[in-house]
C-alpha cells in the first residue's frame, strides 16, 4: 500500500493549481475516502485539507517572492476568487500578507512535500489477531476530551477519577463478552488526528446487543457488526499504548490488505502482577481490502 500512497501524494502535487479530489485520492491509493482520510490523518499529524492548503501556499509563497506574477494572477492560479481571499489564507500560513512578503522579500514558512516509507525499528514484531463480531452496545460514561499524543491526558484523568469506583464497579457488572471489564473507548468526530483535536471517550464496557436493560443514567452506543484488528503489548503507560497506536497506522496498515472502517476504538488495559507495566489490548475496526 505505501506505493499507492505515494502515487496519491504525486497526483497533489500535480494538481495544486486546481482541485484535489479526496476520493480521487483513495481511488489511487485503492482504499475508500474514509480510510484514506484516516490514515493520512494518523501518519502526517494534520488533516488531508490542511496539508493540500499548506502545500498550496508554500508553493505560492514562491511565487509571491519571485515577482514574475501580480498578486492576483497568483491568487487565481491557486484557486482563490478574490486577491483578499489569497491574503487572509497567506497570512494564516506565513503570518504576514503576501503584498508585505514580495515588498520586504519576507522570510516564509514551508510545508515539505511528504513521502510515506515503511521503518522498522529493532526486532520488536506486532502481535494481532482478526475478530468477527456480531451487533454490540458500549455501555457506560462519556465526555468529550482533546486528543494527547504523548503523556498521560489530564482530561481522560479527571474524567475517570469524577466517574469513581462505586459507578465503574457497576458498570463492571454490564459486561458480558470481549473485551471482558471496563474499557476504554474513542471516536474520533473528524478526520483529524492532529493534537489537541476533539474526540468522544466513553469509560464503559461492551455488551451484547440484546442483553439486560441499561440503567437510564449510562450512556449507550450501538457498534454495528463487523471486523476487529485487535493488537497487543506490555509497557509502562501511557507510553506503551501511544507507540502501539503509532505502529498499527505506521507499520501494520500500509502493509497489510486491510482498511479502517468506520467506527469506535476500543482499548482494554488490565494491569500486570507486578503492577509496574500494562498490557494493552487495542481493538481498531477494519474490512478486508484485497487478498
Amino acid at each position: 500500500m505505501l506505493e499507492q500512497l505515494n502515487r496519491a501524494m504525486d497526483h497533489i502535487e500535480d494538481h495544486l493549481h486546481g482541485d484535489v479530489d479526496a476520493a480521487e485520492l483513495a481511488r489511487i491509493a485503492m482504499t475508500s475516502e474514509y480510510h484514506f482520510r484516516r490514515l493520512f490523518s494518523a501518519l502526517a499529524g494534520i488533516p488531508l485539507s490542511e496539508y493540500v492548503r499548506r502545500r498550496r501556499l508554500t508553493v505560492a509563497g514562491a511565487e509571491v517572492l519571485a515577482g514574475e506574477r501580480t498578486l492576483l494572477d497568483i491568487a487565481v492560479r491557486h484557486g482563490y476568487t478574490s486577491a483578499e481571499a489569497f491574503g487572509r489564507a497567506f497570512r494564516a500560513v506565513h503570518g504576514i500578507g503576501p503584498g508585505e512578503a514580495r515588498r520586504t522579500g519576507a522570510v516564509l514558512r514551508a510545508q515539505p512535500r511528504m513521502s510515506f516509507r515503511l521503518v522498522i525499528e529493532g526486532s520488536t514484531t506486532m502481535q494481532y489477531r482478526i475478530v468477527e463480531k456480531a451487533e454490540f452496545r458500549i455501555v457506560g460514561r462519556k465526555a468529550r476530551v482533546p486528543l494527547v499524543h504523548e503523556g498521560v491526558n489530564p482530561a481522560i484523568v479527571s474524567f475517570v477519577e469524577a466517574v469513581g469506583p462505586e459507578l465503574a464497579e457497576r458498570i463492571t457488572g454490564l459486561s458480558d463478552q470481549e473485551p471482558a471489564g471496563i474499557v476504554s473507548v474513542t471516536e474520533h468526530l473528524g478526520d483529524s488526528r492532529e493534537e489537541g483535536v476533539e474526540l468522544d471517550y466513553h469509560l464503559a464496557v461492551v455488551t451484547g446487543a440484546g442483553a439486560a436493560e441499561i440503567p437510564a443514567d449510562l450512556d449507550v452506543r450501538v457498534v454495528p457488526a463487523g471486523a476487529w484488528a485487535v493488537f497487543a503489548n506490555t509497557g509502562p503507560f501511557p507510553q506503551a499504548l501511544q507507540s502501539l497506536w503509532r505502529d498499527v497506522y505506521a507499520q501494520w496498515f500500509p502493509s497489510n490488505p486491510y482498511a479502517l472502517r468506520p467506527g469506535p476504538e476500543i482499548l482494554r488495559t488490565p494491569r500486570s502482577v507486578d503492577g509496574a507495566d500494562v498490557t494493552t489490548e487495542l481493538w481498531i475496526p477494519v474490512e478486508r481490502t484485497s487478498a
